[in-house]
């Protein structure tokens, strides 16, 4: 399958693997969805096999560049198209009405988990809270009071051990206003028995949830995460444009997305810059490229060492590869907002989300930017799940048919020329309706902090 008539090379849909188009001359760009992904490091005979043998990266360090608009305006739909939710106090929107138990400090996962198995409160075990400082301990306290704060929860127990860091005193400081009928503290150190005072207050929990029933909600109040992860070289030709082409449908409607992995958009960069909404949010996205590539260089490491070994087996062979299928999640949408690590959506339509590819690092981001879903594809096989539904899409059917019990979607068709978009749209407003995702079913929910500093 060639993707564009500019491209040099075909795509084996077996496997995703890349074979030349023509012969291709040593130094020569080699070309994939009509740009450059690497260029040749020997002559390469038509038909040949390209990959990490015969091309490489023609990506280096940081860029200067230049705002030229290429704004794509999507339709508006005027719909009474609505899901089931369930409206806060505050006016926030919730897809669910759990109980979540935030840990401010690893050392009381263990009593986090007990609780989880006695009551059905759900847990999220981190190894986070203490022994941080600065802004690493800063972007600890953002992400988890992002956690608190999800409407998708409806109450929760914030759980201390009484010396961290990152104590309760310390995290209500971050916190800032909370109703304290939806979210409880619990210092574990301070009674006798924690086990029973945490039973206590998550059963007052429950009783305060139990007041919010499902109401129609306008669809323009959806907001969804894009992730892949796994990542084959059938991605960026199925499950992310399809992503994308959903994300264009929910913002059209009025709703959000929101879409991260930087590192992941390093040799793309300029097709999401280009569709910034004004100068502001371009120099914005300019400084959350050359910030994530900093951040490389700092560690001394490489910054354009990726895609992962998962990746190459995939048939992906460079960066740019890997990050010019990864930005079709986004779709057309003008880039409305970029956001900063541990921020929440402040904007209707598409924002940038600084932040890691790393799975669960990014899972983790997305929640707290406060997204109620979040649409996840994979090449590989992952069975990774967010505190918030995760609808794993597959790039292929025979990773559906075989790992039934983790992939939720199947993109593989998009092969055969059909358009699923509507498909998954509607299949999106079921799981906001309550159906469950696999990583619900499963009991698959995790979370991770991204750490950039010092521990003690």
């Amino acid at each position: 399958m060639k993707i564009n008539k500019l491209d040099n090379v075909w795509i084996d849909l077996e496997n995703g693997q890349k074979y030349a188009g023509r012969d291709i001359k040593k130094g020569e760009n080699i070309i994939k969805y009509g740009f450059p992904i690497g260029h040749a490091v020997c002559d390469i005979k038509n038909g040949a096999h390209i990959h990490t043998h015969n091309m490489t990266t023609n990506l280096s360090g940081n860029l200067e560049y230049t705002y030229n608009p290429n704004i794509t305006e999507l339709p508006k739909i005027n719909s009474d198209k609505t899901f089931l939710g369930y409206v806060r106090e505050n006016g926030d929107v919730g897809i669910r009405n759990e109980i979540w138990i935030i840990n401010t400090v690893g050392c009381v996962n263990k009593i986090s988990e007990r609780l989880s198995k006695i009551t059905g409160a759900v847990s999220f075990l981190h190894p986070f809270g203490c022994s941080q400082l600065g802004d690493d301990q800063k972007i600890t306290q953002k992400i988890l009071k992002g956690m608190v704060n999800h409407p998708n929860a409806g109450g929760v127990l914030v759980l201390g051990l009484g010396c961290e860091n990152n104590n309760i005193t310390e995290f209500k400081k971050v916190l800032g206003e909370y109703n304290n009928n939806r979210v409880k503290f619990l210092n574990a150190q301070d009674f006798d028995d924690e086990i029973s005072e945490g039973i206590r207050l998550i059963n007052e929990l429950k009783e305060y949830a139990l007041a919010f029933t499902p109401s129609k909600i306008p669809v323009s109040k959806l907001k969804i995460g894009l992730k892949c992860g796994g990542s084959d070289g059938l991605s960026g030709i199925t499950a992310n444009p399809l992503v994308g082409q959903v994300s264009d449908i929910l913002i059209s409607y009025g709703g959000s997305a929101v879409m991260t992995e930087v590192p992941e958009m390093f040799g793309a960069e300029t097709l999401l810059m280009e569709r910034c909404k004004n100068k502001e949010v371009f120099e914005k996205t300019v400084n959350l490229i050359n910030n994530f590539k900093d951040y490389f260089t700092r560690h001394n490491q490489v910054i354009y060492e990726n895609p992962s070994p998962g990746n190459k087996a995939g048939g992906i062979t460079t960066l740019e590869e890997k990050s010019l299928g990864c930005v079709q999640k986004g779709g057309f949408s003008t880039i409305a907002d970029v956001l900063d690590y541990g921020d929440t959506i402040k904007e209707n339509g598409l924002s940038l989300l600084n932040g890691p590819g790393n799975d669960i690092v990014a899972i983790t981001n997305l929640t707290a930017a406060g997204v109620h879903m979040i649409l996840f594809t994979t090449g590989r096989g992952t069975p990774l799940g967010a505190p918030v539904p995760t609808i794993k899409i597959s790039t292929n059917t025979k990773l559906a048919e075989k790992k039934a019990n983790w992939i939720d979607f199947n993109a593989g068709s998009v092969l055969n020329g059909n358009d699923l978009s509507e498909k998954l749209f509607e299949y999106i407003l079921n799981i906001a309706n309550g159906e469950k995702t696999k990583n619900e079913l499963n009991g698959y929910a995790e979370i991770s902090i991204f750490k950039d500093g010092v521990t003690l």
